[in-house]
């Protein structure tokens, strides 16, 4: 292993890197107040522990109040940050992890009506489409203050003793000088590429005169905006020789593109099925002519991708953030020669997506990513061993079994079909989402390290549950799709799932109305179309697919606006008759009765689905606690030990879509918190 390039050590200005894995920056949107409290400091030192080089904090740390965060970021204009960075800096260099922050001001990428109403600013007028402000024009004591904002944050990034900062410069504040698409000013601002960079420069240098020259200062920026009339890569080039030559940094983190549209930001950070690291070239041709320490991440989601990397001289820093979100151990595994037991990234952009709407991130099958202070990443043995029967074998009946079978307990699955997966089985079935089906195989391969025994072909019934004399029974049926709407015509449509199943082929006019606004529609939506067929999409919402989020869109769109498909919110399908050959779909809106129609040869409906729980019924009477979950010891991560029937023989409950329609996070969580405790 002492040879393995990702493990060599890099040595930055006076700092030694313990090896060449970093988690780039990002917010996580955990802190509290603005501030990064004990979960956020807890899930950076996960990382630390397992031995990554260095960890970069907060994407996009605001440096002043007209930098409003868009969602929850840490506020580096305020001087409580700095105690609560020195914790979170210090317990991770017990671990041997150097810590940096990103700083930034959003400019035009935040909104009017957040933090304290203060107006957006940047270089010019012109809105950001993806956060739809329309910014003041910086005036002459705008551009003074904020230089003297990003000073005064440097300052205290630096009192809280981290390692270095980084200026984000792709989209923000910097880039939106830098670029000519954004930047409107006269001189000395605006005009040339030597005014437009002078914001950034003027910036770097009233840094220097706070922190001194050995502090480390790295920028990362685009190198190549992939937009007409904007910064293109001999542009790009240019500018990395010049952050090079100023003096004033230390480090570039390079990537490509723009973030300003849902399109653009997938492109600098795809997800899955798109390409992996499609910009590693583009960062090592810069690191190549500029000969600078170069850093960069971008769907770096393998150790093996990671490795080429660094070994072929791309760059000196490889980002393996998201995977590190789905396994914060990467490196201990790297380490012990346990490569194969990495927890993937199946890039299904859960984390991302969700910070965008507001919410935390989470990582699709890591339910204790951004729960480290009330999930284990490592499960503990249980004083007793038990007798644990899952039904089911998609994600969420696998994780209680890897979890039941860590905590040392003798476990057995049953599962119905010939193959383990549930719904993600039809899932991987869309090409752009066939990494999905890695949930199931990494959890295959747990289980069978573990000893669980897996019986396929096996529908449960109660007495076969009870001949197992099992001490806990956990359902993990799953659910199947709503199949009696519309309330007239039900029997004349078909599903999303018979579509993706390949039970039922497309027809050659669909209407295909999705009442639930999750991906079953749209992957149905794609194999339809790639048929040649003439589709409508109609759903009762304002927007489309209102489950699928912004990022995770993306793929979708490109897929199915180049075929002959149309798609129309706010309506409703109301009944299904037959008319000649043809079906005779009735339309109307829940804004006001309509009488519209639609002719069309298929109709497919997605109404979500419904808990597959019978045999979880049959199993209540015989069970110890009757199903009931005691909610405030699962909460607090205590053992149930709620009693309903004196004469149950076992505990029973039931996990993810058995109980309501929800998502695989949300099965994978249910079934750790519930069996760590098991």
């Amino acid at each position: 292993m002492a040879d393995d390039p990702l493990l060599q050590p890099f040595q930055l200005k006076h700092l030694t890197l313990r090896n060449r894995l970093m988690m780039t920056a990002h917010e996580p949107a955990y802190p509290e107040d603005g501030m990064p409290t004990e979960l956020y400091r807890a899930y950076h030192v996960e990382r630390a522990r397992a031995g990554i080089g260095l960890t970069m904090t907060a994407g996009s740390a605001a440096v002043a109040k007209d930098s409003p965060p868009v969602f929850n970021n840490i506020l580096a204009y305020k001087d409580e940050v700095v105690p609560w960075l020195r914790e979170l800096t210090d317990a991770c260099h017990e671990h041997g992890t150097a810590v940096m922050i990103q700083l930034t001001h959003l400019g035009r990428r935040t909104r009017w009506d957040k933090g304290d109403w203060l107006p957006a600013v940047s270089a010019s007028h012109h809105r950001e489409a993806s956060h739809r402000a329309f910014p003041k024009q910086a005036e002459d004591w705008d551009i003074e203050r904020l230089i003297r904002d990003y000073a005064d944050a440097a300052e205290r990034m630096q009192a809280a003793g981290l390692d270095g900062i980084e200026l984000q410069a792709y989209g923000h504040l910097m880039d939106q000088f830098w670029s000519p698409l954004t930047n409107t000013l006269e001189d000395p601002y605006g005009g040339s590429l030597d005014n437009r960079l002078r914001f950034t420069f003027d910036v770097l240098q009233a840094i220097r005169v706070r922190v001194g020259p050995e502090f480390i200062v790295g920028v990362r920026y685009t190198g190549d905006e992939q937009l007409p009339g904007g910064l293109n890569a001999d542009e790009g080039l240019d500018i990395s020789r010049r952050l090079k030559d100023s003096g004033m940094v230390d480090f570039l983190n390079v990537v490509r593109g723009h973030i300003d549209t849902d399109p653009g930001l997938t492109d600098v950070i795809p997800v899955q099925g798109m390409p992996s690291a499609p910009h590693l070239e583009f960062a090592g041709e810069i690191r190549r002519q500029v000969d600078f320490p170069t850093f960069h991440g971008a769907k770096i989601q393998d150790v093996g991708t990671a490795r080429y990397a660094i070994e072929s001289g791309k760059v000196d820093m490889i980002g393996m953030t998201r995977a590190h979100m789905a396994d914060p151990h990467i490196v201990k595994k790297i380490i012990e020669g346990r490569e194969d037991e990495i927890r993937p990234c199946v890039g299904a952009n859960y984390c991302l997506d969700r910070i965008y709407q507001g919410g935390a991130a989470y990582c699709i099958h890591n339910p204790a990513t951004g729960r480290e202070t009330t999930m284990p990443h490592t499960i503990p043995k249980a004083e007793q061993k038990r007798r644990v029967v899952v039904i089911g074998a998609g994600p969420g009946g696998l994780e209680a079994a890897r979890v039941a079978a860590e905590r040392g307990h003798e476990v057995l699955v049953l599962e119905a079909m010939s193959e383990a997966g549930g719904q993600i089985g039809l899932t991987a079935q869309s090409p752009h989402r066939r990494d999905m089906i890695a949930i199931i195989d990494w959890r295959l391969a747990q289980c069978e390290k573990l000893g669980v025994e897996i019986r396929y072909n096996c529908w449960a019934e109660a007495d076969d549950v009870r001949r197992e004399n099992p001490d806990i029974v956990i359902v993990a049926t799953g659910g199947y799709p709503i199949e009696d709407q519309p309330a007239e015509g039900s029997s004349l449509v078909v599903s999303s799932w018979d579509i993706l199943s390949g039970h039922i082929q497309p027809g050659n006019r669909v209407l295909l109305f999705d009442d639930a606004g999750d991906h079953p529609a749209l992957q149905a939506a794609e194999k339809i179309a790639r048929t040649g067929a003439q589709l409508e999409i109609m759903t009762p919402d304002r927007t489309f697919s209102a489950e699928v989020m912004a990022m995770t869109l993306v793929p979708y769109m490109r897929a199915l606006q180049p075929l002959d498909v149309t798609f129309t919110p706010t309506y409703r399908l109301k009944s299904v008759e037959r008319s000649g050959d043809d079906l005779l779909a009735r339309i109307t809106s829940d804004y006001q009765e309509l009488n519209d129609e639609r002719r069309v040869d298929q109709v497919v409906v997605n109404y979500g689905t419904q808990p597959m729980a019978d045999i979880y019924f049959d199993l209540k009477p015989y069970s110890s606690n009757g199903g009931a979950v005691d909610y405030d010891n699962l909460i607090a991560g205590r053992p149930q030990n709620l009693v309903r029937h004196d004469n149950g023989t076992f505990q029973l409950f039931r996990i993810g879509d058995a109980v309501e329609s929800r998502n695989t996070h949300a099965a994978i969580y249910d079934a750790l918190r519930l069996v760590k405790d098991l």
